[in-house]
């Protein structure tokens, strides 16, 4: 009996005192993760966003440090030759991948220009059947995408002999 009633004095006790009103892990977890988001979105807006602005205000396009177009002037870029589209199944995706890539060439000079017209069913079906070779993960990476304009480059030198081919830029790349 005594037993019973020192449980009653527990439970009397327990039911007396307050619940316990103080802030949960979970709203200072939720508190620090937006006040984490807020620093990090102030630091990209300070170290990426503002630059760019600033440059777009002045009219003046930024540039890269280390990238090939930093060290162009204006007049600097040779004699372009754009390419008509070329659209193609990707390897081993039995028909339900493609690759649209649109792409330029730069001329060493206006003399290649006629060079490349006459060639140009060879550059293009030698064009082809490398990128139909490339596998979605060849081509999906920015390495990939680099490597595969060497490679348009090297193929596309093969047929010229007055001049080459500077560089190779794409103005449509969609993979689907």
């Amino acid at each position: 009996m005594a037993q019973q009633e020192t449980q009653e004095g527990v439970d009397q006790i327990i039911d007396e005192v307050p619940p316990r009103r103080g802030v949960s892990r979970g709203f200072l977890l939720t508190l620090l993760l937006i006040a984490g988001l807020a620093v990090g979105g102030y630091f990209a807006f300070l170290n990426f966003i503002q630059p760019q602005m600033e440059a777009k205000k002045q009219g003046q396009e930024l540039q890269v440090p280390g990238s090939k177009f930093a060290d162009k002037e204006p007049g600097e870029m040779g004699v372009m030759y754009p390419m008509e589209p070329f659209l193609i199944n990707l390897a081993r995706s039995n028909g339900k991948q493609f690759l649209k890539v649109s792409l330029t060439l730069e001329l060493s000079s206006p003399e290649v220009r006629p060079e490349v017209k006459a060639n140009e069913f060879k550059i293009v079906d030698s064009i082809l059947l490398l990128l139909s070779s490339k596998t979605r993960e060849d081509v999906i990476s920015l390495q990939g995408k680099f490597k595969l304009k060497d490679e348009i480059a090297t193929r596309v030198n093969r047929f010229l002999v007055m001049g080459h081919v500077k560089d190779v830029y794409f103005s449509e790349f969609i993979v689907q």
